[in-house]
């Protein structure tokens, strides 16, 4: 198969200077050595209740440090790839909702001047009459859902895609969200990479036009569309982000189908396990004088754990489901004549299974709890048994498309897709060029949206399908995409770097045993040596910006987590929002957006006072006032940015004042 192919060799210019590595190792060895002195010296365990939440924030912390470390160890520098081959068949792919109209006329129309040969294509999913007629009157090919979609999950962006992919056949896809505007040379520069033909994706940086060099909401990522994404590459786990990628169609078929398989091949295994439980409970029902019966419902049992074993082995599903309803026709045979009284007392019920398979009505837990638990006859749980595998939904009819080529688990598809192409086997490609330019959100209220939307799709991903436990995953991909996950974890550990300071001043409750040259001696040098990391691999680019969102949006990236976990664990519905692509203005500086964030900064300046007054009355140390003053600034710092977001007004447009 065409993705196990080998990977062709990495020339070592491609990888870190053996300076770079030595940094990452000091980094390493010195963090560790902090946490491990922290964890067996120093918790002051009488105030075990901030003691203990402060040095698991610390380790949360190193922990991140060690996965940033992995990721830099193979960051990779690709050279300029090979020229695109003649012949390739692409389509642009440029996705819309309900976006301004001229907004997306401009990213098509800068689509149709890429020079490399293709198709444009504009995917409306609010299928807007003007848009159409502004699209066929310039040339460009447009496209809506298809009948299929009514009254089924719509997926949002992913089933858009799914959709298009049906009703196109480019071999290759560039997908543009709808304000990225390509450069003509996108596909020239891309291409060159799927000469191997093991490669699914290249991925490029998403650059904003729209940002000042202040960037005051955070909305560059230098440092992931750059050094991360870099080393993610190193260890073939760089991921599709959703806009400005190169996808290749056969990649994404492949796992439209095997997604399909894995979902009848679950409800099949679904039903058996239901036919186990529905057997053993009319076992318990036979007569001692019908040891004919008894057998029958023995073989049955046999025969259901015989297809769960050979499902697991991976054998053909058609073999297995006819070998299994060979066995039960077989039993039932046994069993006809000597249950004919109980018989009719079943009837109604098989009929009404049997209907739920012709009608494709899905087998949905509680149908399959009320059929096990009810007092079925042996013959009758039989039929059942027979019945449900019959009543498997193999045309899957609860979706539009039964094969979905992306993944649907989560309100942002693209990390999951790309860890589901990783894990079949193909490589990605990340290509450290811009090649498209982007706007960003314009006011603190988007960029909120915005951020929510990427933490809550993240976190549903590692609830659903965490990486540490797929299969077909390099140890190193693994943790490549659980360090994505692991950093929207970060709510959590501010909120105890910012209560410990606030804690100690105003109350004198330490949760060290003290502040002793041992703690300064082994904390600075890491912090030092964290911070050299950062700008050794950024080479100069600034990534103070994103250090400070990654804590000062802690009530962000919590509401993430709970909101991520009440849909994924109860069901709860997870609002959808398309993060909008103009300023969403307001009259009034928009405080109330960061309310939590401003009542910590004001909760830190009043202990800063009230330590200070302590200090003057000697009720505590010099050095623990010092020391938690240092960490109440550099706290307030981080908080600062939320300041100039709630204050900016977006960038000034011609005419303005």
């Amino acid at each position: 198969m065409t993705a196990v192919t080998p990977a062709p060799p990495v020339p070592r210019r491609e990888y870190p200077s053996p300076y770079l590595r030595l940094l990452i190792v000091l980094t390493v060895i010195v963090g560790m050595n902090y946490i491990v002195w922290r964890w067996l010296f120093s918790i002051n365990w009488d105030a075990w209740w901030i003691a203990v939440p402060l040095v698991l924030a610390e380790t949360y912390s190193l922990i991140d440090s060690l996965l940033f470390a992995f990721t830099m160890w193979r960051l990779r520098r690709r050279p300029p790839p090979p020229p695109a081959p003649d012949g390739l068949t692409v389509d642009v792919f440029i996705t819309t909702y309900n976006e301004p109209i001229d907004l997306v006329l401009r990213t098509a129309e800068a689509a149709q001047r890429i020079r490399y040969p293709h198709r444009t294509w504009i995917l409306d999913d609010g299928a807007r009459t003007e848009l159409a007629d502004a699209a066929r009157e310039r040339g460009i090919d447009y496209l809506t859902r298809a009948a299929s979609w009514a009254g089924k999950p719509r997926h949002a962006k992913a089933g858009n895609l799914i959709n298009a992919l049906l009703h196109t056949d480019g071999e290759f896809l560039l997908i543009l969200d709808a304000d990225q505007v390509p450069e003509p040379e996108i596909l020239d520069r891309t291409l060159g990479y799927f000469s191997d033909e093991g490669m699914a994706l290249v991925q490029t940086p998403q650059y904003f036009v729209n940002v000042p060099d202040s960037d005051p909401l955070g909305s560059q990522a230098p440092l992931f569309y750059g050094p991360i994404q870099q080393g993610k590459d190193g260890w073939n786990s760089a991921f599709f982000c959703g806009s400005n990628a190169v996808l290749r169609r056969e990649a994404l078929m492949q796992l439209g189908i095997t997604g399909y398989v894995t979902a009848v091949e679950d409800g099949v295994a679904r039903a058996l396990r239901t036919a186990d439980r529905v057997v053993r409970r009319a076992q318990r029902s036979v007569p001692a004088g019908q040891p004919e019966v008894a057998a029958a419902l023995g073989s049955v049992r046999r025969a259901v754990r015989a297809a769960r074993a050979d499902l697991r082995a991976g054998r053909p599903l058609a073999e297995v489901t006819y070998r299994f309803q060979q066995e039960v026709d077989a039993a039932a045979r046994t069993v006809v004549d000597a249950d004919l009284g109980a018989i009719r007392a079943d009837l109604d019920a098989i009929a009404a299974l049997d209907e739920h398979a012709s009608e494709t009505v899905i087998l949905d837990e509680a149908v399959l709890d009320d059929l096990a638990d009810r007092e079925w006859s042996p013959l009758g749980a039989i039929e059942s048994v027979r019945a449900l595998i019959s009543a498997v939904d193999v045309d899957r009819a609860d979706e539009a498309e039964p094969t979905q080529a992306l993944a649907t688990i989560s309100v942002t598809e693209d990390m999951a897709t790309a860890m589901r192409l990783h894990a079949a086997g193909w490589r990605t490609a990340y290509h450290h060029e811009v090649l498209a330019y982007g706007l960003a959100p314009e006011d603190p209220k988007t960029m909120l949206t915005q951020r929510l939307r990427w933490a809550q799709g993240t976190i549903q991903v590692m609830l659903r399908e965490n990486p540490l436990v797929q299969k077909g995953l390099t140890l190193a991909q693994r943790l490549m995409y659980w360090s994505t996950m692991w950093s929207y974890l970060s709510g959590f550990a501010a909120l105890v770097y910012f209560a410990a300071p606030v804690i100690y001043l105003v109350f004198g409750v330490l949760p060290v045993q003290a502040w002793s040259v041992d703690f300064f001696a082994r904390l600075i040098p890491f912090l030092i040596l964290s911070q050299l990391l950062f700008f050794v691999v950024g080479r100069g680019t600034p990534t103070w910006r994103g250090q400070q969102y990654s804590l000062a949006l802690f009530p962000v990236w919590i509401a993430a987590v709970w909101t991520a976990v009440r849909n994924v664990w109860f069901g709860r519905p997870l609002d959808f929002a398309v993060t909008p692509k103009t300023r969403q203005g307001e009259d009034s500086v928009p405080w109330y957006l960061f309310r939590p964030q401003l009542a910590v900064m004001a909760l830190l300046v009043v202990a800063a006072v009230i330590g200070v007054v302590r200090l003057y009355f000697g009720a505590i140390s010099v050095l623990g006032v010092v020391a938690n003053l240092v960490w109440v600034v550099f706290d307030l710092f981080i908080l600062s940015v939320v300041v100039q977001a709630a204050r900016y007004r977006g960038p000034r447009r011609e005419g303005e004042e």
